[in-house]
């Protein structure tokens, strides 16, 4: 990996900026990148756009910003139409389907973070976990023990259970979709030939 960008975005209070940083502290401090974090946010303090971005690399970081991300979450409409046009070709668009139901493009992948941190956890605090643990497992860019270390490492004292538990929703939730994507790339090969 040379240079990967990512960029998280959503409305203020969904927690971007936290999983921005544990993915941060995931990519230095456990996998040995070289890592660079920024975040800003509306003048809302809920509601408003927030945005975290993640420049990763195996050398140094010349310019900490994302120019063309990699991989673009998207836990908002706003936030998805916003920063969709931004994406290099052939990146990783991941929205929240809770929120997210115009995709600007056919190749984006959708996982009710927000829903199943409510449904299956009882906190949609946690989304942004669930997300975290989707977007490791869908790009491969951060190793799930190092974020499960930088999530432990980050969360409240007395919350690290729940969190160990958003963060597994997240990678079974990424390997459904995984292999939903997988199943239908062979159906239209099988239908093409």
């Amino acid at each position: 990996m040379t240079r990967y960008e990512i960029r998280l975005s959503g409305s203020g209070g969904q927690g971007l900026i936290v999983a921005g940083i544990i993915l941060a502290e995931a990519a230095g401090i456990y996998d040995g990148k070289f890592v660079c974090q920024t975040q800003s946010y509306g003048p809302e303090a809920r509601g408003g756009a927030s945005k975290s971005e993640v420049v990763i690399s195996d050398e140094e970081i010349d310019y900490p910003k994302a120019v063309k991300p990699d991989l673009l979450l998207a836990m908002s409409q706003r936030s998805c139409d916003a920063f969709f046009f931004d994406l290099k070709p052939n990146g990783i668009l991941i929205v929240d389907s809770t929120f997210v139901k115009q995709l600007p493009t056919n190749i984006a992948m959708g996982i009710p973070f927000t829903q199943l941190a409510r449904e299956k956890l009882g906190k949609e605090m946690v989304a942004n976990i669930i997300a975290l643990g989707a977007l490791a497992t869908i790009s491969g860019v951060v190793s799930l023990n190092s974020l499960e270390a930088a999530v432990l490492n980050r969360v409240p004292a007395g919350t690290e259970q729940l969190n160990k538990s958003a963060l597994a929703q997240g990678i079974e939730a990424a390997k459904l979709v995984l292999q939903e994507k997988a199943d239908r790339q062979s159906y239209e090969n099988f239908i093409d030939q």
